[in-house]
C-alpha cells in the first residue's frame, strides 16, 4: 500500500486523519486558496482540494495524498475562516437563527499513477438565536479565528447550534472520513 500524505497544516485534520490509526506526513501545501471569478462554492471546493493533494505530488511521488477544504455557505454568501475576533464575530450573527450549509471537499490522488478522486460532503447546521452576548462570551473562550463559519463543533461551538444534518459527522471538523476511508479504499488502501 502507498504510503500516506495529508495536504495540511490543519491541527484538526491531523486529529481526524490520525482516528484512522495509520501511519501518515503531514505536510501544508503551497496554494492560492482565492476563489476563482464567478466559482461556484462547490467547485471551488473541489478544485482547492484536488490542488492541495497535487501541490505535494513532486515531493511524494508515490503516495497517496489527500487534500481537503471547507466553506460555509449562506444563500450566495460564502464564510471562509474569519481570521479575528471582528470577522468572528460577524459571521456568528450573520449565522445566528439560520441554516447554514458546510462544504467539506476531499481528494485522493495517487501521486504515482496521477489518479484522483474527488468528493463534496455537505453539513447543514441549523444555528440557534444568538444573542451579542454569547457571541462574544463564545469567541472569548474558544478563540476560532481559523475556522470556517468561526466555531469549533468539536468543543463548546456545539451550544451555538440546534441540530446538525449530515451523512458524515467529521465533515464539519474538516476532513469527512466515512467517505476518505471508501476513497482509500477505491485506491487499494485497506484501512482493515
Amino acid at each position: 500500500m502507498y504510503p500516506l500524505v495529508l495536504a495540511s497544516s490543519s491541527a484538526y485534520r491531523k486529529t481526524l486523519l490520525a482516528r484512522l490509526a495509520q501511519p501518515f506526513e503531514a505536510v501544508a501545501p503551497d496554494i492560492d486558496e482565492q476563489p476563482l471569478p464567478g466559482e461556484a462554492p462547490e467547485a471551488m471546493v473541489r478544485r482547492l482540494s484536488e490542488a492541495k493533494a497535487r501541490a505535494l505530488a513532486e515531493q511524494f511521488p508515490a503516495h497517496l495524498i489527500i487534500g481537503s477544504d471547507q466553506v460555509a455557505v449562506i444563500g450566495d454568501q460564502v464564510l471562509t475562516k474569519p481570521g479575528n475576533f471582528e470577522g468572528a464575530s460577524q459571521q456568528l450573527r450573520a449565522q445566528s437563527g439560520r441554516r447554514v450549509r458546510f462544504l467539506t471537499g476531499v481528494a485522493v490522488l495517487n501521486s504515482q499513477t496521477g489518479r484522483c478522486s474527488i468528493d463534496l460532503v455537505p453539513t447543514d447546521v441549523v444555528f440557534k438565536k444568538l444573542a451579542d452576548e454569547e457571541i462574544r462570551s463564545y469567541l472569548r473562550r474558544d478563540e476560532p479565528y481559523n475556522c470556517a463559519g468561526s466555531f469549533r463543533s468539536e468543543g463548546l461551538g456545539i451550544c451555538l447550534f440546534d441540530a446538525i444534518h449530515s451523512t458524515d459527522p467529521s465533515a464539519l471538523i474538516g476532513l469527512p472520513l466515512i467517505r476518505l476511508c471508501q476513497m482509500l479504499r477505491e485506491h487499494g488502501y485497506n484501512l482493515l
